[in-house]
């Protein structure tokens, strides 16, 4: 077995998006983290959007400097492996459009702003917006 890449898959794209999220509620740049890691701020992208591979030992670097245990980066991440029925459906994995999603720069702040809106008729209404303007309910 020596020297194939594998791709990316799901869990990649999920465990890079809580990369981005938990960077960005510390407050910190993509520069500054690729300067802690010794590698550049496109790597660090390319990291987040889940579209490289991140290998255990970078992973550990990264929840140092992040100040989370390693686990945090799988949090409800998609399952792979025997599971229940029961447990796959309760842990569905995310598709891979909501995991690019959360991992863009507009999709991670339009997110935390819907977040913050406090009536759920004005959050359906933006939602019922967004689904007219996109074409159509199921885009």
């Amino acid at each position: 077995m020596g020297g194939s890449v594998k791709k990316s898959n799901a869990i990649d794209a999920h465990v890079g998006g809580r990369v981005r999220a938990r960077r960005d509620k510390r407050g910190m740049t993509q520069e500054v983290l690729a300067e802690a890691l010794g590698i550049s701020y496109q790597q660090i992208q390319k990291l987040e959007e889940g579209t490289n591979r991140i290998g255990a030992g970078r992973l550990q670097q990264i929840a140092r400097i992040l100040d989370v245990p390693v686990a945090f980066f799988f949090k409800d991440a998609p399952h792979a492996g025997h599971t229940s029925t029961s447990a796959k459906q309760k842990h569905a994995p995310m598709p891979t459009y909501m995991s690019k999603f959360v991992a863009s720069d507009d999709g991670l702040a339009l997110m935390k702003a819907f977040m913050h809106i406090p009536d759920p008729q004005l959050r359906r209404i933006i939602v019922m917006l967004v689904e007219r303007l996109a074409g159509g309910e199921n885009q």
